[in-house]
């Protein structure tokens, strides 16, 4: 019979199912680690010089922290046993000479690590922000902004701790692990032996955190882009929220993502306790056993003090690189189920591509043909079916219809956001899919319904299109628009600052300044998509 909390969190994962389903499918990949670390050690390998120093500085500090215990156990034997003070003043003075050794190499080697950590962030991100834009117009129709920005910030974020205490941080444990079992050996092999009875207990247990661990931390990482993405749909539609009086149901959805991403969370804790108190217990184990062996030598002539405390020492340093290695392999997981997304994104192919041999459209005077026109999104039913229209340079057409009636899909498909299924659209006879489409687009203005408007003054935006116009030239547009004097009126004119999408200006007047846009950008063909609903005429 299930508790009252097991019950409770299978309904929320009932109710979030579709939701998960839809996010696990998104830029998921069953690609194997070593596939997805090749490819993040190839933006490492870009610093490839720093990356050297930083290993060399890993292997000076792990044959220092090997030689500590050897040091202790030799100042035991030769001095204290020996009564001789010169001696033990020596190998003290050893010690502490081995531990700032080992300090600065470490301090180096996390400071290289932390710049290629940070450097990879930045070239990962901006690669990144780079392909989102090279993605088609149907892409970012499907896929949410939320969940887009947990790629770029959230996904790549996990990536610097990755790179900065991961990547040397293994390779010091690897190599002080080896060190430690060879100095052993060296030693004293028979006490070593005894040391050693408890690895094949370690590995069993190393193997069913490992299988486990993976799944659940991309069960954490679908719930935080799930939250992401809901955060920014919510505070994007807050005004539509309150219109319907939708903030109840909200926070109740809301509370079950939050809810569903900590209990992923405390799946990772209860692996994480049954995982780390265990690696202390075979510490232990070991530690009793080095006793008791230890002892019995130590008590028979066969093994002097000084070599039995050194064993206790690299006992205690012995398990401290497999508690690292597996707190790391925390991090390594979350980075692999990452790296699953980034890349998973980064090999998503953007449906449009200029042709091969496509060319640049020379200035064109605005002849528009669309001949036999045939389009239908995926599989659905066709939008348009055999639309011909012949617009002449200078010429106005209004494109009247029902809502669905393919209006705005003749727009997306003149400016080349989608390709026609049948037919051929031509501008001054040039078919659109010969030309390149950055040239294209550049000779249109586009007026949109649902405008947009950046973050920054509105001088910025209006000039968005033409960086290089003149002040004079922004404020022209602006008045011939009649944006100029709601401009005007406002405290700092045109440098007023305005918020993400100009939440603090009217519909109209956002469009009224898209409008200013696209006069300065002055386009040989303006294209108004409802753009004039707002604005009182």
């Amino acid at each position: 019979m299930l508790s009252a909390e097991t019950a409770e969190r299978q309904q929320r994962e009932n109710r979030l199912s579709r939701f998960l389903e839809d996010d696990y499918d998104d830029f998921h990949s069953s690609t194997h680690d070593f596939v997805l670390l090749r490819r993040l050690i190839a933006y490492i390998g870009s610093y490839r010089k720093k990356l050297i120093i930083s290993v060399l500085m890993m292997i000076g500090t792990a044959i220092l922290a090997v030689i500590r215990p050897w040091i202790v156990g030799q100042a035991i034997d030769t001095g204290i046993r020996m009564g001789d003070l010169y001696s033990l003043r020596q190998w003290a003075l050893f010690f502490v000479i081995a531990a700032l050794g080992e300090l600065a190499f470490n301090r180096a080697r996390i400071i290289i690590m932390a710049y290629i950590g940070t450097k990879v962030v930045s070239d990962m991100r901006s690669n990144l922000f780079k392909h989102m834009h090279n993605l088609s117009m149907d892409f970012h129709n499907n896929y949410s902004v939320g969940r887009l920005m947990s790629r770029l910030i959230s996904d790549v974020g996990v990536l610097q701790d990755f790179v900065t205490w991961w990547f040397t941080g293994v390779a010091r444990s690897v190599f002080i692990l080896i060190g430690i079992m060879i100095a052993m050996l060296i030693m004293n092999w028979r006490l070593a032996l005894v040391t050693f009875v408890v690895l094949p207990f370690m590995t069993v247990l190393t193997n069913y955190w490992r299988k486990r661990v993976r799944f659940v931390y991309r069960a954490a990482r679908i719930r935080l882009s799930l939250i992401n993405g809901y955060l920014n749909e919510s505070i994007s539609g807050i005004r539509v929220t309150k219109s319907f009086s939708r903030e109840q149901l909200n926070k109740d959805h809301f509370e079950d993502l939050n809810l569903s991403y900590f209990d992923a969370n405390a799946d990772t804790a209860r692996l994480a306790a049954i995982f780390f108190p265990g690696v202390d217990f075979m510490g232990s184990l070991a530690t009793a056993l080095l006793v008791g062996a230890g002892g019995y030598l130590v008590f028979n002539d066969f093994l002097t003090a000084g070599v039995l405390v050194a064993f206790l020492i690299y006992v205690d340093r012995f398990f401290e690189p497999i508690r690292e290695m597996a707190e790391r392999y925390n991090i390594f997981q979350a980075t692999m189920a990452a790296c699953e997304r980034i890349f998973g994104l980064m090999d998503t192919k953007p449906d449009l591509v200029d042709d091969v041999g496509a060319i640049e459209l020379p200035k064109v005077v605005g002849r528009i043909e669309m001949d036999n026109v045939i389009f239908s999104y995926k599989t659905e039913e066709r939008v348009l079916d055999g639309i011909t229209i012949t617009a002449h340079p200078g010429e106005t057409i209004a494109l009247v219809g029902e809502t669905g009636a393919g209006k705005s899909t003749i727009i997306r498909l003149l400016a080349r956001f989608f390709d026609v299924t049948n037919g051929t659209i031509r501008i001054d006879g040039y078919n659109i899919r010969d030309v390149t489409m950055q040239s294209l687009r550049s000779q249109m203005g586009i007026v949109l319904q649902d405008t947009f408007i950046f973050r920054g003054t509105i001088r910025d935006n209006i000039r968005y299109g033409r960086l290089s116009a003149s002040d004079t030239d922004i404020e022209t547009c602006a008045a011939t628009v009649g944006a100029h004097d709601f401009i005007s009126q406002m405290s700092d004119g045109y440098e007023t600052l305005v918020g993400e999408n100009g939440v603090n200006l009217s519909i109209g007047q956002r469009q009224l300044i898209s409008f200013a846009r696209a006069l300065l950008a002055d386009p040989a063909i303006l294209i108004l998509d409802e753009a004039t609903s707002s604005i009182d005429t």
